[in-house]
């Protein structure tokens, strides 16, 4: 990382780019500049660069020196100091937005299913519907997703959230109450749905239902009761399943899983119109 890196962070934190620019300079300098050497360095046009200084001053990111023969000269803020009262700042804000935003929310009347597409944005809307559980949380997930999800679902935990999670294959530490899939291997699964097919559910109040393959990610994420009570029941009777299995699997329940015509129709025919990250209907698999 660079300065170009540091320019983005800081205008992300509320600088301008301009102030970025001149902040980075000033701090690179290790001592003080005058505003032809800061527009020089930087690459603040000098039009401007004067009145980018004042707006650092006036934020406390930099000092005015009175210099003998320069005229003023400015000096970085140290690093940490900003950083220190940048932190500073977006906790004062957020304190603020916990007390007054409550005061105008009107209440959600309008429920809501919206679509998500590609990895980032599947994983943050999950990370937000996981950090939104006060009561339970309810997971369907794979391997692949546990070293980005793992740390939210633990902190959900932590404060008492109680925690249901079915996943296809090993997701490492996670709290609660954690089950393998037993009769239904992964990579049978995936070949099966030409993808992974993975859930989160806080609440019974949202829900997040997410279809990934090499290629993409997609899915839908809803605050309508009825679509997150559908996908906390799936998970639910995933995990009863499963539990049932391991207890019967002493009584030839593997044989029966695999070989019972009528379960082997359901399972072929949960592959029927899976759709793609398009949203256009994959070809059913051959026979």
């Amino acid at each position: 990382m660079g300065s170009a890196d540091a320019v983005e962070l800081l205008k992300d934190a509320g600088f301008s780019g301009y102030e970025a620019k001149a902040y980075t300079a000033l701090l690179s300098s290790g001592g003080p500049l005058n505003g032809y050497e800061i527009a020089k360095q930087s690459g603040v046009p000098r039009s401007t660069v004067y009145e980018t200084l004042g707006k650092l001053v006036s934020r406390g990111a930099a000092f005015e020196l009175e210099g003998d023969h320069q005229g003023v000269l400015y000096l970085a803020l140290p690093w940490d100091s900003l950083v220190r009262r940048l932190r500073e700042e977006r906790d004062r804000t957020l304190e603020g937005l916990e007390k007054v935003l409550p005061l105008l929310d009107g209440g959600a009347s309008t429920r809501m299913v919206h679509r998500v597409a590609g990895h980032d944005d599947v994983v943050a809307r999950s990370l937000d519907v996981i950090a939104s559980s006060s009561r339970s949380l309810w997971l369907s997930i794979w391997p692949q997703q546990a070293p980005e999800l793992g740390p939210a679902v633990s902190a959900a935990a932590e404060r008492g959230v109680e925690v249901f999670v079915i996943a296809y294959g090993d997701v490492g530490d996670l709290p609660g109450s954690v089950h393998q899939h037993r009769f239904s291997p992964p990579e049978v699964v995936e070949a099966r749905l030409r993808c992974r097919i993975s859930i989160a559910v806080a609440d019974h109040a949202q829900a997040v239902i997410a279809g990934s393959t090499a290629e993409d990610d997609w899915g839908i994420w809803s605050d309508d009761p009825i679509v997150a009570l559908l996908a906390a029941e799936h998970v639910r009777h995933d995990i009863a399943l499963n539990i049932a299995a391991g207890e019967l699997a002493r009584s030839g329940f593997e044989s029966f899983w695999s070989e019972n015509g009528h379960l082997e129709a359901l399972r072929d025919a949960s592959a029927e119109g899976v759709r793609s990250s398009s949203f256009g209907v994959v070809e059913p698999p051959s026979r």
